[in-house]
């Protein structure tokens, strides 16, 4: 990234450059408002393209980042209010407790096996069919929370490995159009291929600047959702544990 907007500033610190064709001094404007307003209608169809790859990546960026700081944050809460109703065998209570955090997930995997526990409370003894039963239940919840937790996180990996491809496509299009360009001026000065260059170097550095972050947040919200697992499974073998104390307390 770092290069990137060294190689762009550079480019925006020469302004117009001044290429000499058959005697006469050519403009040739490389700010990025230049190159904008010079793109023929491939090249700005793909950089419309990548702006809207851009602005649906950051938007399910932001989606997710809230998203994920909203659960652990309502977890932390979570986890020691339920552990003090657990430990008072108050069934009821935790229930309540976990209904009022509905971004938690770990709050929805406890939620779930308590549900399921407590509808085989009326029984004198609890068998390990039903300890099965909250364990299946608890593995639906989890299942169900790390698919809401993975959604959009496929998007980010499609446009962080496509959009550089995008951009290349439109370099390569500006590369033609600029050997068309000195076919039809019969010249090899850097004047006739000037406009077709700027396309090619802007397409590719928009592809990248597009695809960079993308890679990097789906990388870095794909370990924040492992790490949610962990928490998951840590809570549903906890659950389970006390699930199991509590069967041979009744016997």
């Amino acid at each position: 990234m770092l290069l990137l907007s060294q190689i762009w500033l550079a480019a925006s610190h020469l302004g117009l450059v001044l290429f000499q064709e058959g005697g006469k001094a050519v403009a040739a404007d490389f700010s990025l408002m230049g190159m904008i307003r010079n793109m023929g209608p491939t090249a700005l169809a793909v950089a419309v393209l990548l702006l809207i790859m851009s602005i649906f990546s950051i938007a399910v960026m932001v989606e997710r980042f809230l998203t994920y700081n909203a659960a652990r944050a309502q977890s932390r809460e979570f986890a020691p209010k339920v552990a003090q109703s657990l430990k008072q065998s108050r069934i009821e209570e935790a229930i309540s407790v976990s209904d009022k955090y509905k971004k938690s997930h770990l709050a929805m995997v406890v939620n779930a096996g308590l549900q399921e526990f407590q509808a085989h409370q009326i029984s004198t003894d609890i068998s390990g069919e039903e300890i099965e039963a909250s364990k299946r239940a608890i593995q639906r919840a989890e299942a169900i929370k790390v698919a809401e937790f993975r959604r959009g996180l496929s998007s980010l990996a499609t446009i962080g490995s496509t959009a550089p491809f995008v951009g290349l496509f439109g370099t390569v299009v500006g590369i033609i159009n600029s050997f068309q360009q000195m076919k039809n001026a019969e010249s090899a000065g850097i004047a006739a291929i000037a406009g077709g260059i700027s396309e090619a170097l802007f397409t590719t550095a928009f592809g990248l600047l597009v695809a960079v972050p993308a890679v990097w947040m789906f990388n870095y919200f794909t370990n924040k959702v492992d790490n949610f697992v962990v928490e998951m499974d840590n809570s549903s073998a906890e659950l389970i544990d006390y699930f199991l104390k509590q069967r041979r307390g009744k016997k």
